[in-house]
């Protein structure tokens, strides 16, 4: 993996409201605990575990790749559940298992040649607070922790695993002023 950006080589952070830097978002880079997921974690006798995703949440995925979005995950834990989803969905740039996730960032930036500024973040606990922090538009879930949700540029109504992630898809694609020509496609207009 590529080393943790220092505070000389990380690119400026984005400035403006919540709409102005989802409107330069050439990357989306999703947690999946508490946002892609609610959060919970089911095991069977074996110890195999089990995740619940939301529908909607991936069609949300598929908008942004059809505007031109990138997307990622980048994970604490590693699954397979996970890595399925990902390729359903398409999202090519996946990360699991990682500690650090200012590393991973880093090594998608170089991958991707897009800046910590084109970038967002959706997370929902301490964890992701540090790669929120170099990411140009960070969002959270309805039911993040506070200290995330204190420090976001835009929360979801919406809570993990129950929407939050179409909300902020679509909050991308409307800043991008792509919704309407979007949503007239799939009424057949």
């Amino acid at each position: 993996m590529a080393q943790k950006p220092s505070a000389a080589s990380a690119a400026p952070p984005a400035t403006g409201t919540a709409a102005e830097r989802a409107s330069r978002i050439k990357l989306m880079i999703f947690d999946v605990d508490g946002v892609f997921t609610d959060g919970s974690l089911f095991f069977t006798a074996d110890g195999d575990a089990m995740k619940s995703f939301n529908s909607l949440d991936g069609y949300g995925v598929k908008l942004l790749e059809k505007i031109g979005v990138q997307t990622a995950i980048i994970t604490g834990r590693q699954s397979g559940i996970v890595a399925a989803r990902a390729r359903e969905l398409s999202i090519t740039h996946l990360y699991q298992g990682v500690e650090d996730k200012t590393v991973a960032l880093a090594e998608l930036l170089l991958k991707t040649g897009i800046a910590a500024s084109e970038c967002g973040y959706m997370g929902d606990d301490w964890p992701d607070l540090a790669v929120m922090r170099l990411a140009g538009f960070a969002a959270a879930p309805a039911n993040a922790h506070p200290e995330v949700i204190r420090r976001v540029h835009w929360v979801a109504e919406a809570r993990g695993g129950h929407g939050a992630v179409r909300e902020v898809c679509d909050a991308i694609v409307r800043a991008q002023h792509r919704y309407d020509e979007l949503l007239a496609a799939a009424m057949g207009a």
